[in-house]
């Protein structure tokens, strides 16, 4: 391929150095701070730097609702295109080495050519996504009605097929992992056997499940609702649980912070998984009001930083069959992807080592002595704790950018790719409901 422009690691240490003096102001204040609660910061400098998130390959396109989508300038085209983005983010942010693809949108002609192409960039294939949610060009019977649990089975002899390739290609790009998330559901009463439907997942699933080489995983996402209104297959993490165990070892449930009703309690669900050895990991984004695909920790902040906490505490704890796997999962229909990725990744790190500054032992005599308040207290202590200078001590001494987005801005990125990648009218670019 042509080279294309990139931002450069002398780019990023210039912009750092307008930005140092203020960083190492706030970074040995808040030292004082913490040497006062007894902990060390330059712990916590390495917790943030050791914190690792995939990112999503349609998670770099523009997104869009059931009225418009809008498309932004230079939005990437292809994979590679897609990978470019991909490398800019983790240049800047340091915590995003890995993309998850999504087959058959990121379907390669040349697998060997595009691990390559990620290698040079310093990224790895992350879990693979397939998708029977749509009909795609060319397909010979339709997902309108199902795929994995359709009332026919030639359909459902397509989808999982089409599952096995995903399986076949993530192992040649070095994947571990395969998502498997489907919208197969009723939207009318009626209109699906309940049990039918869940018995023949399970029936398709093991066919996939067997499929997976031996040191593979496989991860099952639930979803409350949609595309189906009425009745979803696996519509909530206890169904994700039964299918997971009736699969075997190597099945786990997918948390999607999106995919859940109103209000519910993710953090305590996260327990649960945790507890009983089956939490995969999660695509990680923010809601108002249904799945929303909005960025990381802007509209609960502190939701977040509570499902941190019980990650922390497992983390800390040794939890046996804990290591899950963290991706984010956005759509960003009126922002820069580029910008809003990088964003979420940042609050993902703020979250993680702000749990770290839990007082574990305060807590838990909170919780003994039936102390409500001081649990409380205990837990806002360190979530209402400003860990910004940690974070961008962290990139920085990564080779990442002290203000990420300040950065980027004043590169021109944006502005280069827009005429780099012109345009096509037909073009659309993809992504999950």
């Amino acid at each position: 391929m042509t080279n294309h422009f990139e931002i450069d690691d002398g780019f990023i240490a210039e912009r750092n150095r307008e930005s140092k003096a203020w960083v190492e102001e706030d970074f040995a204040h808040l030292a004082k701070q913490l040497r006062r609660r007894k902990v060390d910061i330059e712990e916590l400098v390495a917790r943030a730097g050791s914190f690792r998130v995939a990112i999503p390959s349609w998670g770099v396109g523009t997104g869009g609702t059931r009225f418009a989508r809008f498309p932004t300038p230079g939005e990437p085209r292809d994979i590679y295109e897609k990978l470019e983005d991909c490398a800019t983010i983790f240049n800047l942010v340091r915590s995003t080495p890995a993309v998850s693809l999504h087959i058959p949108w990121d379907k390669p002609d040349n697998i060997t050519e595009l691990r390559e192409f990620a290698a040079q960039r310093g990224l790895r294939f992350d879990a693979m996504n397939s998708n029977t949610f749509q009909d795609q060009p060319g397909q010979d019977l339709s997902y309108k009605f199902g795929s994995l649990t359709h009332p026919d089975k030639a359909v459902r002899r397509q989808a999982i097929e089409h599952n096995l390739e995903c399986i076949e290609l993530g192992t040649a790009l070095g994947s571990k992992a395969h998502t498997v998330w489907i919208g197969d559901g009723g939207n009318f009463p009626g209109q699906q056997h309940f049990r039918r439907a869940l018995e023949r997942y399970l029936e398709s699933m093991r066919e996939i499940y067997d499929a997976l080489p031996d040191d593979w995983l496989v991860f099952i996402e639930h979803k409350f609702y949609e595309p189906a209104f009425y009745s979803t297959v696996i519509n909530d993490w206890g169904t994700s649980y039964y299918c997971a165990r009736e699969l075997g070892p190597k099945a786990f449930c997918l948390v999607d912070l999106g995919h859940h009703a109103p209000n519910i309690n993710i953090e305590m669900i996260v327990a649960r998984l945790i507890q009983f050895g089956k939490l995969a990991g999660f695509h990680f984004n923010d809601s108002k009001y249904g799945d929303d695909d909005l960025d990381s920790g802007s509209i609960k902040p502190f939701q977040l930083f509570l499902i941190f906490n019980e990650l922390v505490d497992a983390e800390l704890s040794k939890t046996a069959n804990f290591n899950p796997a963290y991706m984010l999962d956005q759509s960003h229909n009126v922002t820069d992807p580029i910008e809003s990725l990088m964003m979420s990744a940042v609050e993902l790190v703020r979250s993680y080592v702000q749990a770290h500054l839990v007082d574990r032992q305060a807590l838990a005599d909170a919780q003994e002595k039936c102390d409500p308040l001081m649990a409380l207290a205990t837990l806002k202590q360190a979530f209402t704790t400003d860990v910004s200078s940690v974070l961008a001590v962290a990139r920085e001494r990564a080779g990442g950018a002290i203000d990420p987005i300040a950065a980027y801005r004043s590169s021109g990125y944006r502005h280069r790719k827009a005429e780099e990648r012109p345009a096509k009218k037909e073009a659309r670019a993809s992504g999950i409901v």
